[in-house]
């Protein structure tokens, strides 16, 4: 009976984490990066959704979780992209992003879940391959976090660190956003 009221819990802080962690990245950026903000901005509403009482079915929970990550992710990487010239990839990226957001009524669920990972996965990546060439350090520990993420929502456990898998990525989600908050702050300084 205990560990019911604790997922709860768990459950709860880490939406409001995520959303307030995103609402603030978002707001920080938005005078430097548009596209940046947008992105936090939806994870920000998603992330939210699920703390509105009558919103947090399933179903709610997996669509606004897709668009955040297929829409709202590919934006946070399209920013560090553009900035440093590769006007392609951060198109590309964008781009297909808004290819699989239209298309996740056709997947299926595991569609939907292995193509959302793919994406955060390809975000993470190209982010962290970008700060690295950059030398901006909160870029690269973005990445690395971001990636971590991906990599543990593929895991087949319920509960990792005696917590809901879903918490656990959700809060690497909110230190991810936080470091690419802070890494789109140190970049913008060196390109201006």
């Amino acid at each position: 009976m205990v560990s019911k009221p604790r997922s709860e819990w768990s459950t709860l802080l880490s939406h409001l984490v995520l959303a307030a962690v995103s609402l603030h990245a978002a707001v920080s950026s938005v005078q430097s990066s548009r596209g940046a903000a947008a992105g936090f901005l939806l994870q920000t509403f998603a992330a939210m959704a699920m703390l509105a009482p009558g919103l947090n079915t399933h179903e709610d929970c997996l669509a606004g979780a897709w668009v955040a990550t297929v829409i709202g992710l590919p934006l946070l990487a399209f920013d560090f992209h553009w900035v440093n010239g590769d006007r392609s990839s951060a198109n590309l990226l964008l781009g297909g992003g808004m290819v699989l957001a239209v298309a996740g009524d056709h997947l299926g669920p595991e569609g939907c879940s292995v193509a959302g990972q793919a994406v955060l996965l390809v975000v993470a990546v190209t982010i962290l391959i970008v700060a690295v060439f950059t030398a901006n350090t909160y870029g690269m520990w973005g990445g690395a976090i971001l990636g971590v993420a991906g990599l543990l929502s593929r895991l087949e456990q319920d509960k990792l660190m005696l917590l809901p898998k879903e918490d656990v990525c959700r809060w690497a989600l909110a230190a991810g956003s936080w470091a690419y908050c802070r890494a789109l702050q140190t970049q913008r300084p060196q390109w201006e």
